[in-house]
């Protein structure tokens, strides 16, 4: 027998044996059954819980918490209302952003052209939106080559590399370089309104490139050997988005009808009348680069609309902008000027009562309804379902990151009371089946609460503000809430 192996299990053993509280014991803050017992103990289901809980598993909790005193006080009506005709729908995709911005630009196309309705290929912006997606992802795989896996900026470019989010200046750059096509020239296609399988392939596609030019790297290639092969890897891409989306045209022919005017008619037996009206309103059949069709139709210098924010978690009047938020390579990030909710508001009647629509992001997640059109703080009265105070600010909101725009929309309307806004009329990208017909009514509190950003022109905007855009801005980390680009799908 070993006695010396003997004589040190034996040792051990009695170590073991003194030191059981220590082994056994439960790590401090652990949800142990001495707390869990006194949980128990300290709660018994009442009559009120009981009709609660036979309430809350039988029902849509939304339902039971929906607010009926803000449901019926709703009339529909707005003291400005912005001409606009049609309803847009982004179906299954996240273009929000992208859709609003148009919807911005869209009635001043139906106004000057007297058009019965209008609308822009949404499709074809976002072939370029991927493309230069996916070009700025292949420039931060070089840039980030030697990057740790484990960094947070480089995680965040492989999450979001082709995403549907974006910002308004992602519309800016966009449009500025690659102009704008009417719906009829380029149509929507399945992958375009329901983008979730073709960004997976998309980014598969990329990641085994970018993995070919991190190979490549690590045999100490020079940046302009990875960028032939960042060229292939787009001509890979041009070819996918093609099968996908269509291949977006360089030139191509248009023409409108003029609407009919007030007296206009035509007879139900005069077929031949009715034509030859309807052909007196057809204009010239014109060939069209989108560069040229955005300058003759819309023609709006798009750089003269600022961005403004309110962000309760952050100081006022300060020049921000958010890392990596942008879409095309060499472009500027997204920056603005962070304002108190009362200027912001105070800016955005101006805009409205001017006639100009108005781009702006919400917290869309929070009290809104899509059957009822409404959104009004406290819309689902969770609090008194279910009997528990959840008092939380917006700025606290920003701080456990609950908090920041998910969503663009248009504003069309406010209704205002002794010179205050008491409720704005919304214009969203969700079709015609959801809200009342396609609009929502956001009032004042839930202005306060949930908008987070508007972008104006400069011309509504005071001079003082404008100023602060001339300072150099802070620069907000990618993983800042919100910071990566709204793509709130319904």
């Amino acid at each position: 027998m070993n006695y010396h192996l003997l004589a040190i299990c034996i040792a051990l053993a009695a170590y073991m044996m003194s030191k059981p509280i220590e082994l056994l014991a439960s790590p401090e803050g652990e949800l142990d059954q001495r707390l869990l017992e006194e949980i128990r103990k300290n709660y018994r289901m009442d009559d009120v819980d009981r009709a609660r809980f036979n309430a809350v598993s039988n029902t849509d909790i939304n339902r039971l918490a929906l607010n009926r005193d803000i449901v019926r006080g709703e009339d529909g009506h707005f003291s400005h209302r912005i001409a606009a005709k049609g309803i847009s729908n982004q179906k299954a995709s996240g273009r929000c952003w992208m859709f609003a911005g148009f919807n911005v630009m869209r009635p001043k196309v139906i106004d000057e052209m007297g058009l019965e309705d209008f609308e822009f290929s949404s499709a074809y912006l976002q072939f370029w939106d991927k493309m230069e997606k996916a070009n700025l992802y292949l420039e931060a795989v070089i840039e980030m080559r030697d990057a740790d896996p484990l960094d947070r900026d480089w995680q965040l470019i492989n999450e979001w590399m082709v995403g549907d989010g974006g910002w308004w200046n992602f519309v800016t750059s966009l449009v500025k370089k690659y102009g704008t096509v009417p719906v009829s020239v380029m149509p929507e296609t399945h992958s375009s309104e329901n983008t979730r399988v073709m960004n997976i392939v998309l980014g598969r596609l990329l990641r085994s490139r970018a993995a070919m030019i991190i190979d490549s790297a690590g045999k100490g290639v020079g940046v302009e050997v990875l960028r032939k092969a960042k060229e292939k890897a787009l001509a890979d891409v041009y070819r996918f988005l093609c099968l996908n989306l269509g291949e977006p045209p360089v030139e191509f022919k248009w023409r409108y009808e003029i609407k009919k005017k007030g007296g206009e008619k035509g007879g139900q037996d005069d077929e031949e009348n009715k034509l030859k009206v309807a052909q007196d309103r057809l204009s010239e059949l014109r060939l069209y680069t989108p560069q040229a069709f955005y300058e003759e139709f819309v023609g709006v210098d798009l750089t003269e609309f600022v961005c403004l924010y309110n962000d309760a978690a952050k100081p006022t009047g300060k020049h921000y902008s958010f890392s990596r938020a942008r879409n095309i390579f060499g472009e500027r990030d997204m920056h603005f000027v962070n304002i108190e909710i009362g200027e912001m508001k105070e800016i955005a009647v101006k805009s409205v009562l001017a006639n100009q629509p108005m781009w702006f992001a919400v917290n869309m997640g929070v009290d809104q309804s899509g059957e009822h059109g409404l959104m009004e703080h406290e819309l689902f009265d969770y609090e008194a379902l279910f009997g528990v105070d959840m008092p939380l600010s917006k700025a606290q909101r920003t701080r456990f990151n609950a908090g920041a725009s998910n969503h663009a929309m248009v504003l069309t309307g406010v209704d205002l009371q002794n010179g205050k806004p008491r409720k704005w009329l919304v214009e969203n990208s969700w079709g015609t089946d959801k809200g009342n017909k396609g609009h929502w009514t956001l009032y004042d509190r839930w202005f306060d609460e949930h908008v987070y950003t508007v972008i104006v022109h400069r011309a509504h905007v005071p001079k003082e503000i404008l100023d602060i855009f001339e300072q150099a801005p802070e620069v907000l980390p990618a993983w800042y809430p919100g910071a990566m680009g709204i793509q709130y799908n319904p």
